[in-house]
């Protein structure tokens, strides 16, 4: 009879000391720290298991599994199951491991970029300017004002922008103060000719040799200010080839330099080389084009030929076939001869190829 009593005792006392556990472990579980999977509560229940052989680990993930714990706490202690993919909600209870949430991330599950909100179906990057980028990650075109603040010689990719703004990059206006302090004492030099308040400072587009429109500068007499911008936006319009168009201050004023860097130019207060005569560039009232590939040609007395830019000997024959050679026929002779401007390669003592100057 003690017997039974004592294993009746020992039977209860054994129940109601698992019951206990597995209060306890439930508790332990589902106490897990935020963002636990599902396997680490496996491991707790695999550590049950250890301690209690007598099968309580197995009841315990049997009485979770069971339990009516609601989907979001569930969750939270890592225990829903299968990955979560884009688009599947309420994943399935697998117990497979649930990946961090990508928070807004693209279609494929590529990691969120620094800086990438809302980002685009593909998952792309970004680009500096970017407001909100659509599906291809196009990068926003800046505005007119910040166009405006672009040094000159920048790439400007302009198939986003507007015909009215782009018209409205070929403008003039009277020297900045910029401009003034960035030509006294270099191109500019204290004179009785011609005042900074009779010069313009000119911003246009060309279409570079690499194919792409870049913004040129240029400083001119007020007198030929608006038929250089008429040829200029007729030369852009129709894609005519001008490597470089910066100020020759760039340069610092020196001609030789600016010419052997191809560099398209027109103010510079300066005389004829040679000679004690000022040049009509020192008037503004002259532009040189790609100048390397259209160089000044002399025949000397003796028979020998002077060539300035040295660099552009090359190109003093001009039965030669080669690119950006400014010929008589051709589009750039017509534009400035329309606009009353003599080309300095139909002289006959000198051929400057490159030089147009107003004649009036």
């Amino acid at each position: 009879m003690k017997r039974r009593k004592s294993s009746r005792f020992f039977k209860r006392c054994l129940f109601l000391g698992g019951a206990a556990l597995l209060s306890l472990g439930a508790y332990w579980l589902l106490q897990a720290p935020e963002g636990e999977g599902w396997r680490q509560g496996k491991e707790r229940v695999a550590y049950l298991e250890r301690g209690f052989p007598l099968g309580l680990g197995a009841c315990l993930e049997q009485a979770v599994a069971e339990a009516s714990i609601p989907l979001a706490s569930a969750q939270e202690a890592g225990i829903t199951g299968s990955p979560q993919e884009p688009g599947q909600e309420g994943a399935g209870i697998t117990g497979s491991p649930q990946e961090p949430s990508q928070e807004e991330a693209g279609a494929a599950g590529t990691p969120q970029m620094p800086g990438q909100g809302e980002a685009g179906a593909a998952g792309t990057p970004q680009m500096p300017g970017q407001e909100e980028a659509g599906a291809a990650g196009t990068p926003q075109m800046p505005n007119l004002a910040e166009i405006r603040e672009m040094p000159a010689g920048t790439a400007l990719p302009v198939s986003q922008v507007s015909q009215e703004i782009l018209d409205s990059l070929f403008c003039s206006m009277e020297l900045p103060e910029e401009v003034r302090q960035r030509v006294w004492g270099v191109s500019y030099q204290e004179n009785d000719t011609v005042s900074l308040e009779e010069l313009r400072y000119l911003r246009v587009l060309h279409m570079g040799f690499d194919g792409q429109a870049h913004i040129g500068e240029l400083i001119v007499n007020q007198l030929i200010a608006e038929d250089i911008l008429a040829i200029m936006r007729e030369l852009y319009r129709q894609s005519y080839p001008i490597e470089k168009m910066l100020l020759i201050d760039t340069y610092g004023a020196e001609d030789a330099l600016s010419m052997a860097d191809n560099n398209t130019s027109a103010f510079n207060y300066r005389e004829i080389a040679g000679s004690s005569r000022l040049s009509k560039h020192a008037k503004g009232l002259a532009i040189d084009i790609n100048p390397l590939y259209n160089p000044y040609v002399k025949q000397e007395g003796d028979g020998q030929v002077t060539v300035s830019p040295p660099e552009g000997a090359a190109y003093a024959d001009r039965g030669g076939d080669f690119p950006y050679k400014i010929e008589g026929d051709g589009l750039c002779c017509q534009l400035f001869g329309e606009y009353g401007f003599t080309w300095g390669g139909s002289w006959n003592s000198v051929k400057d190829y490159q030089h147009f100057e107003y004649a009036g």
